[in-house]
């Protein structure tokens, strides 16, 4: 059974910081590019998942613009984990944070959610 279960979320003011994990099981790590998308709170139409940073499976690192500087992402395979440190925290973080697996073959594309982690920031 492949699970993804992200931890890490929670409260914080305008400043702080937060480390995100995604503990995956199930899988190959390894050959996963691995993605912490990010969906904002608001009236429905729901908004879509963002793409906040990514990791391919050979290490590339990719971020949103609006990350970049802030956002570090990173992968333990050894440990089939993906952290996601965020520094300097403003309101517009605030958003469930869901961890993503992906990998492609000729077989065709594969991908997984994790349940999603809540992040507030707020004064």
């Amino acid at each position: 059974q492949i699970e993804l279960v992200e931890s890490g979320g929670g409260s914080v003011q305008p400043g702080e910081s937060l480390r995100l994990s995604c503990a995956v099981s199930g899988l190959t790590l390894s050959i996963y590019n691995m993605g912490w998308y990010r969906q904002a709170p608001g009236p429905a139409p729901e908004k879509p998942r963002q793409l906040v940073a990514l990791i391919t499976s050979s290490g590339t690192e990719d971020y949103a613009d609006d990350v970049k500087g802030r956002f570090t992402i990173s992968r333990d395979n050894d440990r089939s984990t993906v952290s996601l440190q965020m520094n300097n925290l403003k309101p517009d973080d605030t958003a469930v944070y869901y961890c993503n697996a992906n990998f492609t073959s000729y077989s065709g594309k594969y991908e997984y959610w994790g349940q999603g982690t809540h992040v507030t920031v707020s004064s």
